[in-house]
């Protein structure tokens, strides 16, 4: 009777084996070739983007700040609605979270590609 592995037990297997690949005769770990085969590697192009991101999105937010008089009874509506905070901040804040998205989602790429 044989019975089926788990997801879990996969991937317990594969760690085992990533484990003993990187461990060298002498007992040490070589943590380049650990890196390579762990499934949750982030590389510096990975931060990188990250980083990127994040700076348009507080752009972006800064962009949209503002837009108050100094007399509360006053109303301007060409500041308050100017084409900056209606349309070019809103794409900025879209654009840095489709770059956080991509630099978490990214591969890194290996050695040999």
């Amino acid at each position: 009777m044989s019975k089926k592995k788990s997801t879990s037990d996969m991937l317990d297997d594969q760690l085992a084996t990533a484990e003993t690949q990187t461990v060298k005769s002498t007992g040490e770990v070589d943590l380049k070739d650990y890196a390579k085969h762990s499934p949750f590697s982030f590389s510096k192009q990975n931060y990188r983007l990250l980083l990127i991101g994040l700076a348009i999105n507080v752009l972006g937010f800064i962009l949209m700040i503002g837009g108050a008089t100094e007399d509360p009874a006053k109303f301007n509506a060409d500041e308050l609605f100017s084409p900056v905070r209606i349309t070019i901040a809103p794409m900025l804040i879209v654009a840095g979270y489709v770059v956080i998205l991509y630099s978490i989602m990214r591969r890194p790429k290996t050695q040999g590609e």
